[in-house]
């Protein structure tokens, strides 16, 4: 039983120090993982913890350190996996590293400057150490660009939108773009394997749909899409959405489909969609119309949304590493703190780390049909 329960007081820093031969200074690198400490005094400072039942204080650690050990979150796309996946993966070596994260969600789409801005300003009366900013829209990534902060900041983004990487770096001062880092997933490379796939199975004629502009993701893809298919010589034409739903993609198919055959034009060969819920829209009106995925026409989504390897056909579609992003941003912000070594990435475009996406092949591809 420890001493703390014994005398129903709790134990001090001191008597910890006391109890390991060390001075209270050595306790206080010990909870605050300083380096300093050889291991064996780290040992000897921890067994003293576990027996006295000594608790930190989280007020004391900041007063002693100027640190909070707290990191704030600020995320939008909260509706979809993905994000949800890469702030797990930050929860985890949050946890890991002693530290506590603090989170604040906020629409994507509405969020304005002076709305990031309160939130900002919240969370420094909370003295955070660090920011981690989930900006997957034009409005929120210029927001995190534009608001002055003292402490590191991590943007998660695509490298390509309305607001281009160089533009939004101008709207930060020197001081704030070397405390700043950028991590996003390489979808340039993700729509590169996708386009040499789609012409190793024959393809030549491709449908491709967009996903709304004011998220960067869609206009990475869309352009990363343009150049794949120019280099492999795919001839595509665009159907614009203004939102990710299938509902939309659907009805916009179904149009597409119509006209197509009003006119007795030929059908492409491959539809590639800018995620999996238009690609489960377009499967509907393909199936609706008498079409076979994929002896008569391909389908291509991006994502690998739960649930696609199990639509008939299963889907070929694209596995972004989110919890490898929310690991990267995580490993970012603790070298903007002093506490992590530089972090590797397998590429990077624009000031941004990138994280790999991978093609994930099904049969819903398969080789251009035979005339």
């Amino acid at each position: 039983m420890s001493a703390q329960r014994n005398s129903g007081k709790r134990p001090s820093m001191f008597e910890v120090a006391k109890m390991a031969g060390v001075s209270h200074q050595t306790v206080s690198r010990v909870i605050n993982h300083s380096s300093e400490v050889s291991d064996a005094t780290r040992t000897r400072v921890q067994h003293a913890i576990d027996v006295l039942g000594y608790r930190p204080s989280n007020s004391a650690r900041t007063l002693a350190s100027h640190r909070s050990r707290t990191i704030g979150l600020i995320a939008g796309g909260l509706n979809f996996l993905g994000p949800i996946s890469a702030i797990g993966a930050i929860e985890t070596i949050v946890r890991r590293h002693g530290l506590f994260l603090m989170v604040s969600m906020v629409h994507e789409a509405r969020c304005t400057q002076s709305e990031f801005e309160n939130l900002c300003r919240t969370f420094e009366e909370q003295n955070v150490d660090a920011f981690i900013f989930l900006t997957p829209t034009d409005i929120m990534f210029s927001a995190a660009c534009r608001t002055k902060l003292p402490e590191p900041r991590v943007l998660i983004t695509s490298t390509h939108g309305n607001l281009s990487m160089s533009r939004a770096g101008g709207l930060m001062d020197a001081e704030g773009r070397g405390r700043t880092a950028l991590v996003g997933i390489d979808q340039w490379g993700a729509m590169h394997e996708v386009a040499r796939l789609i012409a190793r199975f024959g393809h030549r004629s491709a449908l491709y749909f967009v996903g709304p502009v004011q998220w960067r993701d869609a206009v990475t893809r869309l352009l990363g899409w343009r150049k794949a298919a120019t280099q492999y010589h795919i001839e595509s034409r665009e159907i614009q959405c203004n939102s990710w739903d299938s509902s939309e993609a659907y009805a916009r198919m179904n149009h597409e489909l119509e006209s197509l055959g009003s006119v007795g034009a030929e059908k492409p060969t491959v539809i590639v969609t800018a995620n999996d819920a238009q690609a489960i829209g377009v499967t509907r009106a393909l199936h609706e119309h008498g079409l076979r995925i994929p002896q008569d026409v391909s389908v291509v989504g991006f994502d690998d949304m739960t649930g696609v390897n199990d639509m008939w056909p299963p889907l070929t579609t694209v596995r972004p590493d989110f919890e490898g992003l929310g690991t990267a941003s995580m490993r970012e912000t603790l070298r903007l703190l002093g506490e992590g070594l530089e972090t590797t990435f397998a590429a990077n475009a624009h000031g941004a780390g990138l994280i790999p996406a991978e093609v994930i092949q099904r049969h819903s591809l398969g080789p251009v049909p035979r005339l």
